[in-house]
């Protein structure tokens, strides 16, 4: 799920309708003190991280001079929450409270309907107080039933004006949730106020992060729950996933450099999760340490696969590059086989690579992957789904122990020297590049591997097919690019190049 900090959720809560207290955010003690200022008497100090234990930690304070506010935001800016330093606080009023409730939207995936949940005393321990707590089932499109809303009410004892602003807030919630496709939407506590205002104390809201490509107005960078905040390459990854429907790919850092007395610091690119959990088990039982954890699966494009590996080869200090997922993968692994043999040539990699790529059609993808890959300086080996995580592992260790390479350092791509030169045509993501005197010389040999897609005009390379059409089919070029150079087609640079686009951390 994609979080919101209190602040950006308060803001969205308040363009619904819902009152929340004077203040705003501050990234600095100066900028809080500035806040408190405008506002003009007593506030409270709020720590901005996803935590539920702001008070516990210290990051609630109370102050009643911007020179207080200043200590206290000094204080709470220099904190962590776990691997996350905090940026940022929020100094709002203080409210005067005459009573406190709970309100919660959220999807219910075993009923498949929204709900919302109503609670006449909010504040902390209200998972202590589920029997107090109302139900009401929501209708997609018109929300909860108001009249049963203000008939709990009334069943409660809230007097009439009060209860017909907490059935307004209680719509207004449904709203904002339905607008940005919000999983949740809390308030806790909604509060009355001694003057009978009914106001948002505190919020937490998260997004579907299949909905968050539809909403850059929330400024969600990257719609991912990590233990850290996103590294440079993280964000890499996460923007290579979006910009490409076609699987999925999941890329974390874990470790930049190894552990005392580990064998040595590996890049890590699995299949499906469980497989690719046991597998990074039966790498670690070998003594190894992982810098990253990468999962492409759901039958991802060459393109998809060649752009983790870049990724994972942004890495420095690897000592080896280690592959292994479920073993029973229903998705075609060649077209994975063909994105690493790509990106393996293209880095020239020197350091041991054991893939294991079982699955549909690996008998295909392992001869693809290790014949692309014999003329590269490391021992590059394919595995099937008979061959165990833990068997391949105890290859991978004594190739690594065999090896002479020094650990990985991230280089620039080699490129054909016919890149930028003559005949290209552009696909998703790149462009294709054919060698001029390569297409002279054996047109008919490359065209066998075009899958139809390229023909002879007057002795330069052509479409088959439109170029509409051409810019979905950079999986098929990628295939002939590998294909041509495998079986010696425009000889060792090969005929045919597929130019992808790579962010500039992931270059070099």
């Amino acid at each position: 799920m994609a979080r919101l900090h209190e602040y950006q959720g308060k803001s969205l809560l308040a363009s619904a309708g819902i009152a929340v207290p004077r203040g705003g955010p501050a990234a600095t003690a100066e900028a809080a003190a500035a806040v408190a200022k405008d506002i003009g008497g007593p506030v409270v100090v709020k720590m901005q991280a996803w935590t539920t234990a702001r008070k516990a930690l210290g990051g609630i304070a109370f102050a009643d001079t911007p020179e207080q506010v200043a200590e206290h935001a000094r204080r709470i800016l220099a904190m962590k929450v776990g691997n996350f330093p905090v940026t940022h606080v929020l100094v709002e009023e203080k409210v005067a409270i005459a009573r406190e409730l709970f309100v919660s939207f959220s999807i219910d995936d075993a009923a498949r309907c929204p709900v919302i949940l109503l609670s006449l005393s909010g504040g902390s321990g209200i998972e202590e107080r589920a029997s107090e707590v109302f139900r009401f089932a929501c209708d997609v499109d018109s929300g909860p039933d108001a009249e049963a809303v203000a008939a709990a009410l009334a069943k409660a004892g809230v007097p009439t004006e009060q209860a017909a602003r907490i059935v307004r807030a209680v719509g207004a919630v449904f709203g904002l949730a339905k607008k940005i496709e919000a999983r949740s939407v809390e308030i806790n506590p909604l509060v009355v106020t001694a003057s009978g205002q009914v106001v948002a104390a505190d919020c937490r809201v998260t997004v579907d992060d299949y909905a968050v490509f539809r909403h850059e107005e929330l400024g969600i960078n990257i719609a991912r729950e990590l233990d850290h905040p996103p590294t440079a390459l993280e964000r890499i990854a996460y923007q290579a996933e979006q910009e490409d429907h076609r699987g999925t790919f999941f890329f974390a850092q874990m470790n930049t450099v190894a552990a005392p007395g580990s064998k040595g610091l590996i890049g890590f690119h699995g299949a499906g999760g469980g497989g690719s959990m046991m597998s990074m088990d039966a790498i670690t039982n070998e003594g190894f340490t992982i810098a990253n954890f990468c999962d492409t699966s759901g039958n991802p494009s060459p393109a998809k696969v060649y752009r983790a590996t870049r990724i994972i080869l942004s890495q420095p200090g690897l000592v080896g590059y280690f592959g292994s997922g479920s073993g029973v993968a229903n998705q075609e692994q060649f077209w994975s086989a063909y994105g690493l043999a790509k990106a393996l040539w293209e880095m020239n990699i020197d350091i041991p690579v054991v893939i294991r790529l079982g699955g549909n059609t690996e008998d295909r993808a392992v001869d693809i992957l290790q014949s692309a890959c014999k003329g590269l300086p490391a021992t590059v080996e394919g595995y099937k789904k008979t061959d165990s995580p833990a068997a391949i592992a105890r290859r991978f260790a004594a190739l690594v122990a065999a090896s002479t390479a020094k650990p990985w350092s991230p280089r620039e791509p080699r490129r054909p020297a016919f890149v930028g030169q003559g005949r290209s045509f552009a696909v998703k993501g790149g462009r294709v590049w054919i060698d001029a005197a390569a297409w002279r010389a054996n047109p008919a040999a490359i065209t066998s591997r075009a899958n139809g897609l390229l023909k002879d005009s007057g002795g330069t390379p052509a479409l088959s097919v439109s170029e509409q059409d051409f810019l979905a089919k950079d999986s098929d070029m990628i295939a002939c690019e590998v294909e041509c150079r495998r079986d010696g087609v425009g000889g060792p640079q090969g005929a045919v190049f597929v130019e992808l686009d790579m962010p500039e951390a992931a270059r070099a």
